[in-house]
């Protein structure tokens, strides 16, 4: 990112794990922290936590922007990013998401909805796909959602044909619980997907 350069990548001699962003680059300092405590996960593999950086690359400042900066580092002068990742036993890292958009809270877990879009997409009659969190009636965070595009035109996927295709590859927490089907799943003028306002067309 922009604020920080480079500072976690695969290594160019070496093993390269399929969907992880590798390890640390050399004077680069990374620790996770919850961003619900502030506890330090860094030493807890597989436990969510948000990416914080010190290293020489780190910006300074925000032009002319002093509260953004203020919020943009922690007490200890990290710089917070925003993305929620994971260590792995052997030290590597992988990326769930960004806290404010991909990371869907349900029954006390932290849920990546890029995983779960990322499975998705292998289903054969799946296009395109968004997943968001909805309000939970039930008080249980947040409901996972699916937006989809058909690949056959006008074919709807049931719940259950979306959730027994999914069970075999992801945990059963994390599977979507509301399906709706679109013509073009929202994104903005880069070409990302607008989750704000994909969660808007599900209410």
């Amino acid at each position: 990112m922009t604020e920080i350069g480079m500072a976690i990548g695969n290594p160019y001699n070496g093993p390269r794990i399929p969907g992880s962003v590798g390890v640390p680059f050399p004077n680069v300092q990374v620790r996770l922290v919850d961003p619900d405590t502030g506890k330090d996960v860094s030493n807890m593999p597989e436990t969510p936590g948000e990416i914080r950086i010190k290293s020489p690359s780190v910006f300074k400042e925000y032009f002319n922007r002093e509260e953004q900066t203020l919020k943009s580092f922690d007490e200890d002068g990290w710089f917070m990013t925003g993305d929620i990742a994971v260590i792995t036993s052997s030290k590597i890292y992988r990326i769930l998401g960004r806290a404010s958009a991909d990371i869907i809270k349900s029954g006390g877990y932290k849920i990546s909805a890029l995983e779960i879009e990322r499975e998705l997409l292998e289903h054969p009659d799946i296009e395109d796909c968004a997943v968001v969190g909805l309000p939970d009636p039930n008080e249980w965070g947040e409901l996972i959602g699916l937006m989809y595009v058909s690949r056959n035109g006008n074919k709807d996927l049931s719940l259950t044909e979306v959730q027994e295709f999914l069970k075999p590859r992801i945990a059963k927490y994390k599977l979507p619980r509301v399906i709706q089907r679109v013509d073009e799943v929202p994104r903005n003028t880069l070409g990302k997907i607008n989750k704000k306002e994909v969660v808007r067309c599900m209410l």
